[in-house]
C-alpha cells in the first residue's frame, strides 16, 4: 500500500488522505487542516514552512492538526512524523476551490482542444493544480477518503484531464492575483442536485427521501445494476446478432459490397424526416469521395458533428473509432497510410435506440487536414440493418439521491477551500419547481460539512440549449434559471448568467472559456471583495405606463444597451385579455421600454423566457448578459 494515501487503514502504518499528497494546494490566509491515520494513541508531529504542530492519534487511529495564516508560496515539503515518516513534496499555498454538478464541469479540455488549440500548446502553468474525483457512490455511509487520485500541475502533457470550466476560472484566479491555484473537480454527468445531498439534510425533502431508501439495501443495489446489465446487454446482442449489416455475407463497411440498390439520403438529417418515423435498430452509410494528394502522408482528422445514438467508422474498410451515445462530438484520428489518392470510402453505423436517429445539423462534417480539408455533407447511401424495439430504460443507480456525496463529495469536506463552483441542472429540468429548495438545501448542507459559515458559492447558470422558439412559451429550462437566480438572496453566493454561450444543438456547449472567466469575475467580488460589475442587468421592478411597461433593474453597471447593436430582441408583453406576443422594447437611461401596438392594457414582461433565446442581446455597458425574468411569476 502507498503509505500517502488512506483508502486502506492499517493500525501500525502513518497513512495520509488522497488528497494530502505531493502537488497539494494548502489554501492561504485561513484554518488549515492535516489529517490521517495512525496506531491508537501514537505520536504524530507535523513539520511545514519552519513550525511544528503536534497532536497524538485517538482511539480509531485518526488524527488532525490546524495550520494557521499560511500565506501565498511555494514549493515546500512537509514533514510528517509518527512510526513511519512521510514527506509530502512540492506543496503549494494559494486559492483553492471545488468544483461540482454535472457533466459541464467535469467535461475535460480534450473535448475543447479544438476550440481553444493555443491554451493546449502553450500551457505552461505549474502553480496551478488540478484534483480530479473518480466516481464512486455509496447510499448508506459517507467515506472518510478517496479510492484513488492525485494532484496534477497545468502543462501540455496534463492539461488534456483538466476540468475545462475548472481550467480557466483557476487561470484568471492566478493571472490576477499572482498566487497558486488549486481545483478540487468532483462532478458526473446527467447527476441530479439530490445526489449532491447528504441524507440529513434531504429530510426536509420527503420526496427525495422515499426515492433514496430502498438503494439503502445493498441487495437490492446489486438486483438492480444486475438486471438492467442483462437488460442492456440483451438489446445490443439481438441488435448486432440481427444486423444484416453484420451477419449476412461480406461485413457492410468492406469496400466492395455492391450497394446500387440502396437509397440516398442528404446529410446532416434527422430520420424521422427521411420516412424512418420512431426508428429504433442500425442504419448504415456510406459515402465514396475524392481525396485530394495534398491531404496524404499529414495528419487527418474525420469530423461527423453529432450522431443520434451511438455509431461505428470505418474509413477505406478500417475502423477508425466508436462512441456509445449521443452527446459527444465525433472527431476520430486516420491513421497514416490509410487514405489514398483519389477514392476513399467512408462508413459509419449507426445505432438508434430510442426512435429519434439524426446526424445533427450545423456541426462539421468534414475530412481535415492542415490546410485542406474536404466536405462531407450532402449525399450518402443507406441501407437499414437492423429494426428492433427501444432500447429499455435502465436505472442510473450512482445518480440516486445522496450517493454521490458520501462517494465523492463527502471525502473533500475536510480539506480548507476557498469556496464552491456550482455547474448543475439540466437533470433537473422536467422539475423545476423544486429547484430552488433544493438548491438552498445543497449550500446550507456544503456550508455546514465544511464548517465555513462564509463558503462563497458561485452558481453557473444553465446556458440557452435547444431548438429556437418561433412565438413566447413556457420553458422548463427558463423556470430553473429562475430559480437558480433565487439563490442570490443566500449569502455570499453569485449567479453567472451564461444565456448567450449555449448551443441550440449541443447540451455541451464549447465556450468553456467564458463560463470560467464569467465565474472568476463573479469570485473577484463574492470571494475577494472587490469593487466591480461582475454581472450583467437583474430585474427589479416594473411601472405601467399607459400602454407600455418600464422595466427597472439592478446590476446595470455603466448603463444598458444592445449586445449587437441592433433592437432589443426576445422581449414579450401581456395584456389583459391574457397570452404573450413578441414586444417592442427600447432602452431609456437604466431602464428598458417594453410594448406591443396592439395591447392597450399590458399587465406583464418577459425577457429571454425560452429553452433557447438565441435572439436576446440586452447587456450593460460591461458587456454582460441581462439575466432572463418573467414579471409574471405566480409565488411572487
Amino acid at each position: 500500500m502507498d503509505k500517502t494515501h488512506g483508502s486502506e487503514k492499517s493500525a501500525s502504518q502513518l497513512v495520509l488522505p488522497r488528497l494530502v499528497s505531493n502537488g497539494m494546494v494548502l489554501q492561504r490566509a485561513a484554518t488549515v487542516r492535516i489529517w490521517g491515520w495512525a496506531a491508537a494513541g501514537e505520536p504524530v508531529t507535523v513539520n511545514f514552512i519552519g513550525e511544528q504542530y503536534k497532536t497524538r492519534a485517538g482511539d480509531d487511529g485518526s488524527w488532525e492538526v490546524f495550520l494557521k495564516d499560511l500565506e501565498a508560496g511555494g514549493p515546500y515539503d512537509m514533514e510528517i512524523k509518527a512510526s513511519d515518516t512521510i514527506v509530502v513534496k512540492d506543496i503549494l499555498v494559494g486559492e483553492v476551490w471545488v468544483g461540482s454538478g454535472q457533466s459541464n464541469i467535469e467535461l475535460m479540455m480534450e473535448r475543447v482542444k479544438d476550440q481553444y488549440p493555443d491554451d493546449i500548446i502553450n500551457c505552461s502553468y505549474p502553480k496551478i493544480r488540478h484534483f480530479s474525483v473518480s466516481q464512486r457512490y455509496d447510499f448508506n455511509k459517507p467515506y472518510s477518503d478517496l479510492s484513488d487520485g492525485c494532484w496534477e500541475a497545468a502543462c501540455p502533457e496534463t492539461i488534456r484531464r483538466f476540468s475545462a470550466v475548472g481550467y480557466f476560472f483557476a487561470k484568471t484566479i492566478h493571472e490576477k492575483y499572482n498566487v497558486p491555484v488549486g481545483f478540487i473537480k468532483a462532478a458526473i454527468g446527467g447527476s441530479p442536485i439530490e445526489s449532491w445531498i447528504s441524507e440529513e439534510a434531504l429530510a426536509s425533502h420527503p420526496e427525495a427521501v422515499r426515492t433514496l431508501l430502498p438503494y439503502k439495501d445493498d441487495e437490492y443495489v446489486k438486483k438492480v445494476l444486475t438486471i438492467d446489465e442483462k437488460i442492456t446487454d440483451s438489446w445490443l446482442g439481438s441488435l448486432n446478432k440481427n444486423d444484416a449489416g453484420l451477419t449476412a455475407g461480406e461485413p457492410w463497411y468492406a469496400e466492395n459490397i455492391d450497394t446500387s440498390d440502396w437509397p440516398v439520403m442528404e446529410l446532416p438529417a434527422n430520420f424521422e424526416n427521411e420516412g424512418l418515423k420512431n426508428f429504433s435498430g442500425v442504419i448504415w452509410f456510406r459515402k465514396e469521395i475524392e481525396v485530394p494528394e495534398e491531404m496524404l502522408d499529414k495528419p487527418v482528422r474525420l469530423w461527423l458533428g453529432r450522431i443520434v445514438d451511438g455509431d461505428k467508422t470505418y474509413v477505406n474498410g478500417q475502423f477508425v473509432g466508436e462512441i456509445t451515445y449521443q452527446y459527444p462530438p465525433r472527431k476520430y484520428d486516420i491513421p497514416q497510410g490509410l487514405l489514398r489518392k483519389g477514392k476513399n470510402l467512408i462508413t459509419v453505423r449507426v445505432m438508434c435506440n430510442n426512435g429519434s436517429g439524426e446526424f445533427i445539423s450545423d456541426k462539421t462534417y468534414k475530412l481535415i487536414a492542415p490546410d485542406c480539408s474536404v466536405d462531407l455533407t450532402g449525399q450518402w447511401k443507406y441501407k437499414v440493418g437492423a429494426i428492433c424495439g427501444p432500447q429499455p430504460e435502465t436505472t442510473f443507480v450512482h445518480w440516486q439521491p445522496t450517493g454521490l456525496h458520501n462517494g465523492m463529495l463527502a471525502p473533500l469536506t475536510k480539506y480548507t477551500v476557498k469556496g464552491a463552483i456550482w455547474y448543475q441542472g439540466e437533470a433537473n429540468t422536467p422539475r423545476p419547481q423544486e429547484y430552488y429548495g433544493l438548491m438552498r438545501t445543497l449550500v446550507e448542507d456544503w456550508r455546514k460539512k465544511w464548517n465555513q459559515d462564509s463558503f462563497p458559492f458561485i452558481i453557473v447558470q444553465l446556458p440557452n440549449y435547444g431548438v429556437r422558439d418561433k412565438c413566447p412559451s413556457e420553458s422548463q429550462w427558463a423556470e430553473l434559471r429562475e430559480a437558480q437566480m433565487d439563490s442570490l438572496c443566500m449569502p455570499d453566493t453569485a449567479v453567472t448568467v451564461n444565456i448567450d454561450l449555449g448551443e441550440w444543438n449541443d447540451l455541451h456547449p464549447l465556450r468553456k472559456k467564458d463560463v470560467g472567466e464569467r465565474i472568476a469575475l463573479a469570485a473577484r467580488k463574492t470571494a475577494y471583495g472587490e469593487e466591480l460589475v461582475a454581472s450583467g442587468p437583474v430585474y427589479r421592478d416594473m411601472e405601467v405606463i399607459g400602454n407600455k411597461i418600464a422595466i427597472s433593474f439592478s446590476n446595470t453597471g455603466s448603463g444598458l444597451k444592445s449586445r449587437d447593436g441592433a433592437v432589443l430582441r426576445h422581449f414579450a408583453i401581456e395584456g389583459k385579455a391574457g397570452g404573450f406576443v413578441w414586444a417592442n422594447a427600447k432602452i431609456e437611461g437604466h431602464r428598458v421600454i417594453v410594448w406591443n401596438e396592439g395591447i392597450t392594457e399590458p399587465v406583464a414582461v418577459r425577457y429571454a423566457w425560452a429553452d433557447n433565446p438565441e435572439a436576446a442581446n440586452l447587456v450593460n455597458m460591461e458587456g454582460l448578459p441581462a439575466a432572463p425574468f418573467r414579471t409574471d411569476r405566480p409565488d411572487k
